[in-house]
């Protein structure tokens, strides 16, 4: 399985993260969501998931900032378009991403439930895409946690696929 995302000289293009447009954030948070390309899909999966995260975020705040998770997307799945998070383009579960944990306060849930993009502080960061096969669809709700689809998903992945972009400060 392979998962691509397209990159503007080696890094996430400006409009999906913290240079993006005015226009193009909610409150200050970066909300277009990047697009995305799947090939090679086992032929047994049913559904397909994501996380994107910023493992860079540990020094600065103590965890991993999650900064877009989906479920239950249809096995299918070849390209998730660009903004796909805010539209519904692709049929998805989203879950709640770490704006929306105690540590910001957010409660809007179209930036918490939804892609927010990379916003390094320090220093550019690497944020990984991985992507899951699964064998079945996860009963997830809207603004599910991560650990919530790590116990959902266990015994029920079939391969993975991961690409690393990077975020400019």
């Amino acid at each position: 399985m392979k998962v691509s995302i397209p990159t503007e000289n080696g890094a996430l293009a400006a409009k999906y993260s913290k240079q993006a447009a005015p226009a193009l954030q909610r409150k200050g948070h970066p909300i277009i969501s990047f697009p995305v390309h799947i090939e090679d899909v086992p032929a047994d999966a049913k559904t397909l998931a994501f996380v994107f995260y910023d493992d860079d975020a540990i020094p600065v705040g103590g965890f991993t900032w999650i900064h877009w998770i989906a479920a239950n997307l249809p096995a299918n799945t070849t390209d998730i378009p660009e903004n796909a998070s805010q539209t519904g383009a692709v049929s998805m579960v989203q879950g709640n991403n770490s704006t929306a944990g105690g540590y910001t306060g957010e409660t809007d849930l179209a930036i918490t439930q939804h892609y927010v993009g990379p916003y390094p502080p320090d220093e550019d960061h690497d944020y990984t895409f991985k992507l899951y096969a699964l064998d079945t669809e996860l009963p997830l709700d809207p603004g599910y946690w991560l650990n919530h689809f790590y116990k959902a998903s266990a015994g029920h992945v079939l391969a993975t696929a991961t690409t690393v972009v990077v975020g400019k400060k």
